[in-house]
């Protein structure tokens, strides 16, 4: 069906004008000259994936057909043929290469239509648009969800872009120093056989570490091991990470490239962070103490995840942003085990791997623990160190941003650990969350209450009076501890005994210093609100001689 003629697309746009309705492969648009180049793309990846999903050889995307009533209205979506041809070029630079079949123009009296032959996403890949992978749901465009994304992915457990050999790639592609460097890492890795990797000449041990299939080189080689010319071979895929150095206020100070070999090159961009001395607890401590902001195993184990998991087909960088006090990574393709609990609770590895012939070889040469391994065990160091849990931001399909902390957010959450040392990580990982202001589940908070850490509403949790015994922060105690709302309706009444009445402003400025401060202002506005609700309604103490805009409350004589 690659090759219509005129005949063939006149009957086949009518036989799609015949469906009762659109489904997930075919799409009209009426589309003006200046349909958003980004739908474009949107509608590609959706009508690519769920053309795969539904094992139809084409999605078909159709401008110039009114999508109700199927009636052609003709469209002027570039009109020039020059311009409709650039498409293909334009479309592959956020699709991972795929681009359309053809675009066909057919002309009828009633106009011009622009017909999109879509292929379906190859096997084992879905087709990404900007790396946000997108689906259908009967007539409307939504995101590919991960069930339907790991649908297409198992159609092929063998399509491994790191795995691909490159048959002109010879071991001259390859860094000297990276496979020097190789051979020591393995050794570490592999102590009893020391001895006989001295012995083995490079493509022998490039054999052992797996990073050739059948004698010929990979793209996981040049990615590892390649000099940096050897990056040509693995167009239009990036081999780079980049390090950017920001300043308080957000403004970028410096950044610098790295490509292969990423074995050396880890270390170079490593030595460009700033790892600095950080004063632990100086006040009132339990145990004073200097340490670097950021544990070397933390940075390497979170750049190298990076790298094994890139989607490389999506043709990004590797960033690693580096503020005052935090480091972002970011790489491009969906979080595989979905969620971060999965990662932490799961026993088995992960079945599924992006890249795993690279995994592999990076596991061969000590870069990564055994695979899936490594994430647990970067929020158990960051515990042992008593600082904040990573984060990891899964809220944008198609890309991972894990953030690192080099320094205490809440000293008293971080007493909380020193005096908790046999804390389960779950309970840990909640506790961050309470100090990070984050939402928790009921479960996480029924934990914490039963350890008795925290104490306050679910929404506004603040360290219990236990642990503020132990850190000495009672001060930060009673400002968060409400008092009785008796307490409070005694307070108004004494002020109206005095100044015999009082504006709702007068109110608030009595009380807002009193409330709990782990209620926000609005918060604060509403409890008061509902006091006065209270005293006139219900206990008709007080009586209001104003208008419910501009309230003057006095005390009722007939209470």
């Amino acid at each position: 069906m690659n090759n219509l003629n005129e005949l063939e697309l006149k009957n086949l746009l009518n036989e799609f004008r015949g469906l009762p309705a659109e489904n997930e492969w075919v799409e009209f648009k009426e589309a003006k000259n200046d349909y958003s180049f980004d739908n474009l793309g949107q509608y590609f990846s959706a009508l690519s994936n769920e053309s795969n999903l539904f094992s139809q050889e084409f999605g078909w995307l159709i401008f110039g057909v009114e999508d109700k009533e199927k009636k052609i209205v003709g469209t002027k979506y570039r009109e020039k043929r020059s311009e409709l041809d650039r498409l293909k070029h334009e479309i592959a630079q956020s699709t991972g290469g795929l681009t359309f079949i053809e675009i066909h123009e057919l002309f009828y009296p009633e106009g011009r239509v622009v017909i999109f032959q879509i292929p379906a996403a190859p096997k084992g890949i879905p087709t990404p648009w900007k790396g946000h992978y997108f689906g259908r749901s009967g007539e409307s465009k939504v995101a590919l969800n991960m069930q339907e994304i790991e649908q297409i992915r198992g159609q092929s457990q063998y399509n491994d872009w790191s795995a691909v050999v490159l048959p002109e790639v010879t071991i001259e592609d390859l860094d000297s120093k990276a496979i020097q460097r190789a051979r020591s890492e393995y050794k570490k890795k592999n102590p009893r056989i020391a001895d006989d990797v001295d012995s083995w000449d490079d493509f022998t041990f490039l054999n052992k570490v797996k990073l050739t299939i059948k004698g010929q080189l990979t793209r996981a080689a040049i990615l590892l091991l390649g000099i940096p010319e050897s990056e040509q071979y693995l167009v239009p895929a990036s081999a780079r990470m980049t390090w950017i150095l920001k300043g308080e206020h957000n403004n970028e100070l410096d950044y610098e490239h790295f490509g292969p070999p990423l074995l050396l090159n880890t270390d170079e961009l490593f030595s460009k962070i700033r790892n600095l001395r950080y004063r632990y607890i100086p006040e009132q401590s339990l145990f004073p103490l200097e340490i670097y902001q950021y544990d070397s195993y933390v940075i390497r184990e979170a750049l190298h995840n990076c790298i094994a998991h890139q989607d490389y087909t999506l043709h990004s960088r590797i960033n690693v942003v580096e503020k005052p006090d935090e480091l972002i990574f970011t790489n491009v393709g969906d979080f595989i085990p979905g969620n971060i609990s999965n990662v932490i609770h799961s026993d088995t590895p992960q079945e599924f791997y992006r890249n795993r012939f690279l995994a592999e070889a990076m596991v061969n040469l000590n870069m990564i623990d055994t695979i899936g391994s490594g994430i647990k065990k970067m929020f158990n160091e960051q515990r042992k160190r008593f600082f904040p849990m990573p984060d990891y931001d899964l809220s944008n399909p198609g890309k991972v941003v894990v953030k690192i902390h080099g320094k205490v957010i809440d000293y008293n959450y971080t007493r909380v650990l020193i005096n908790n040392l046999n804390m389960d990580l779950d309970a840990v990982i909640a506790l961050d969350k309470v100090q990070k202001k984050q939402q928790i589940t009921k479960q996480e908070l029924a934990m914490l209450r039963k350890l008795g850490v925290v104490e306050g509403r679910a929404s506004n949790l603040y360290v219990s009076a236990e642990i503020a015994e132990i850190t000495g922060d009672k001060e930060t105690y009673i400002r968060n501890k409400a008092f009785n709302r008796d307490y409070y309706k005694q307070v108004i009444h004494s002020y109206l005994e005095q100044y015999h009445q009082a504006t709702r402003e007068n109110i608030n400025n009595l009380l807002m210093d009193k409330i709990s401060d782990s209620l926000n202002e609005k918060q604060k506005n509403k409890y008061i609100g509902n006091l006065l609700y209270d005293m006139s309604k219900k206990d008709k103490s007080i009586v209001n001689i104003g208008s419910p805009r501009y309230s003057k409350w006095v005390l009722n004589d007939k209470s």
